[in-house]
């Protein structure tokens, strides 16, 4: 069967590093740390203080406030970063076959904060008492669903739960669906808001945080000293669409979806194969899906976690992969700037790759001083500079052992 070429077309976000894809983009060019102080809640009698929230963010300012009431916080994001996607694309809707328009949006966790403040309130005045909405709010789809309704999109509507992996997920699988020709555009990406006292206690007492308490010494991705990764919040999410219905309408085209791998290390519940090679197999796959060669490879936005067994596995497996090559190519981790986003961390990760691939620029892996020998590839240090890019692979790697890997093309038309 003839496989059809898929294109970005757009995009749309809202991170920790600002409060739309533009923002986003041009801070992590700037090397902008969107590490803070956790203003959520009280910290006083957790371990863990630092977060990488979204700054100054008033639903009102993006959203009717009588939508926003009925929305949780992630749900809130994604609409916000959809919205941006369909209205950057130039997208009409009068014009399309609704039918063949879809949305595959992940969220690793849902609406925690609701599900924690429903419980006091079941606990407090009784279980019968707790919100009509708490359910239709709190569920990890829907975000994707809420999106589906607000732009019509009645075709496939699927929302991955694959922890760390679900943002890239969710844009590979929208890739294949278009790409074997079950629909013509889908918006696809992740949203997270998990930045609550449960969260944050769960995620410290499993060790996987930092307990730094300086901003720049929290997310450190391949720097020896890394010791957990920042809970991060935000979405982002992509317009993909069928080359030809792309042309058809004109539309601007960010770069072109070649390549998606999925792997499981079907090994341990946190713990990554230390081999790294379930991440070195689903790398393989996407350059085998995209028909590219390894020396092809330019750029990698790596997984980049800041924590001691990622980094370290995620660099083995691209040696794995690339071999002498691995030398050659540019490996930075945006995490060191939005914190660890986690089923919308795929998502913000591609969108970055794709205007990598766009301006010809590779952003840094900000706070880096003390070099790993077990991390020793170019992780473009501290500082982002300009590069002729042709392919930019990005890597997810999940809880529960979830790869996933997606390659870029620059476009050329």
């Amino acid at each position: 069967m003839e496989k059809r070429r898929v294109v970005i077309t757009g995009i749309g976000a809202i991170t920790p590093i600002g409060h739309s894809a533009t923002e986003s983009w041009q801070a992590a060019r700037n090397g902008v740390c969107g590490v803070a102080p956790i203003t959520a809640y009280d910290t006083a009698d957790q371990r863990v203080k630092l977060a990488a929230e979204v700054k100054d963010y008033q639903p009102e300012n993006f959203l009717d406030k009588k939508e926003a009431k009925h929305m949780a916080r992630f749900t809130q994001f994604a609409m916000i970063a959809a919205r941006e996607a369909l209205q950057d694309s130039g997208f009409n809707a009068e014009q399309a076959n609704l039918d063949r328009c879809g949305v595959i949006v992940s969220s690793g966790i849902g609406a925690l904060q609701n599900t924690e403040d429903e419980h006091d309130r079941g606990r407090e005045k009784g279980f019968d008492r707790v919100s009509p909405f708490y359910i239709p709010m709190s569920i990890c789809n829907m975000a994707a669903g809420r999106i589906a309704i607000d732009a019509g999109f009645r075709g496939m509507c699927s929302c991955p739960v694959t922890a760390c992996a679900g943002g890239t997920n969710a844009v590979g699988d929208a890739f294949h669906y278009i790409r074997d020709g079950y629909a013509d555009a889908m918006l696809c990406g992740g949203s997270e808001s998990a930045v609550t006292p449960l969260a944050v206690g769960g995620f410290t007492t499993m060790k996987a945080l930092t307990q730094s308490e300086d901003p720049s010494r929290a997310s450190i991705p391949f720097d020896a000293e890394r010791s957990g990764f920042v809970l991060g919040e935000g979405a982002a999410i992509l317009l993909l669409e069928e080359l030809g219905h792309a042309q058809a309408r004109g539309a601007k085209i960010y770069a072109e979806f070649v390549g998606y791998g999925v792997t499981c290390d079907a090994y341990h519940m946190t713990a990554p194969l230390p081999d790294g090679s379930g991440g070195a197999k689903a790398m393989a796959l996407a350059l085998a899906d995209a028909g590219a060669k390894p020396e092809d490879v330019d750029y990698i936005n790596a997984h980049g976690t800041s924590t001691p067994l990622n980094d370290a596995g995620e660099t083995l497996a691209i040696k794995t992969v690339f071999g002498n090559h691995a030398k050659k190519l540019a490996v930075s981790s945006t995490k060191s700037m939005t914190g660890h986003m986690l089923g919308a961390a795929g998502a913000v990760e591609a969108l970055f790759s794709a205007l990598a691939l766009k301006e010809g620029y590779l952003p840094a892996t900000i706070n880096y001083q003390v070099p790993d020998p077990a991390c020793d590839l170019d992780v473009v240090p501290n500082v982002g500079r300009d590069s002729d890019l042709r392919y930019a692979l990005s890597n997810s790697l999940g809880f529960g052992g979830h790869n996933g890997s997606i390659l870029l093309k620059k476009w050329e038309a």
